[in-house]
């Protein structure tokens, strides 16, 4: 179709040729191959760069369901970087040269990224100093709004394995904070939080569930103005390292997504009496650090 559209008659080639629906300008030719995983499954949305050999990006992209990877360069020379969830990074050299219009390169296996070390069994603690609790909203559907909680405090029981671990996490509701005083203020009133008569947000979870690589599933309760919810966190744990005074420490970033009307702050009503502060959903993300409880 493409080809007529280009009032290019499909040749003998072109029949044979799976990406000849692909019409390619003179100088230029289609690089392709297929990514697959160590046991010769494709690897679809495994994301792709090429660039030059100054490492200027040229193309990026996705690959497709069935794990192909198409892109139409100029001739010459390219380095191609795919990579994926769960997979290390591949690095490779291409070359696409005046001998025809496509460049195969044949299957690129991707390997299984190497598993970092997990915490040890034991009550671990996060640690405020270099933990993070943040969130963004939109303003009257507008701008962003960027805040956080100063005051929070967690427990974690690492268990034998992962999946039998726990936390509970404690956040103080009138420590939040978005930098303009007016609107914490409000924030904090009846019309919000109400502070006074729901004073902590609370997290409580057992369920860890490992997604591959270094992701993983949380899945608990969060008592928020007097409702507990379902919440998972989508979490990306970073491994451990030591501290400036020798200290292990464990390190996970997560995010998740809030709708106000689930814990009972009626939106519509305060749109309604030009109350209209942050939209009603809300993305929150952490950055989180744990060490061993003493």
């Amino acid at each position: 179709m493409i080809s007529r559209l280009l009032g290019r008659r499909p040749s003998a080639r072109d029949r044979r040729d799976p990406l000849a629906g692909l019409t390619v300008p003179d100088g230029a030719g289609l690089l392709s191959c297929r990514v697959l995983d160590p046991v010769n499954e494709p690897v679809g949305q495994a994301e792709f760069t090429v660039s030059d050999n100054n490492g200027r990006k040229i193309v990026s992209g996705e690959t497709d369901p069935f794990g192909m990877l198409v892109a139409m360069v100029p001739f010459g020379g390219y380095r191609l970087a795919i990579s994926a969830e769960s997979f290390s990074p591949y690095r490779g050299n291409v070359s696409i040269t005046d001998g025809g219009e496509t460049a195969g390169v044949g299957d690129i296996t991707l390997q299984v990224a190497p598993s970092l070390p997990l915490p040890t069994p034991g009550d671990w603690e996060i640690e405020p100093a270099h933990s993070r609790i943040g969130f963004i909203a939109r303003h009257i559907g507008l701008a962003r709004v960027h805040g956080r909680f100063d005051n929070f405090a967690g427990a974690i029981r690492i268990g034998e394995t992962m999946e039998q671990s726990a936390m509970h996490v404690v956040i103080g509701a009138a420590s939040i904070d978005t930098s303009v005083q007016m609107r914490d203020d409000h924030l904090r009133s009846p019309d919000f939080l109400d502070v006074d008569k729901y004073p902590t947000l609370e997290f409580y979870s057992d369920r860890f569930t490992h997604r591959g690589g270094s992701n993983w599933s949380i899945t608990g309760a969060l008592t928020l103005h007097g409702v507990t919810r379902t919440v998972t966190l989508d979490s990306q744990y970073l491994g451990i390292g030591n501290g400036m005074e020798g200290e292990t420490r464990a390190a996970v970033r997560a995010t998740t997504e809030l709708h106000r009307e689930d814990y009972t702050v009626n939106w519509q009503s305060m749109v309604a009496r030009g109350i209209a502060v942050v939209g009603s959903s809300i993305k929150i993300e952490m950055d989180i650090q744990i060490i061993p409880k003493t």
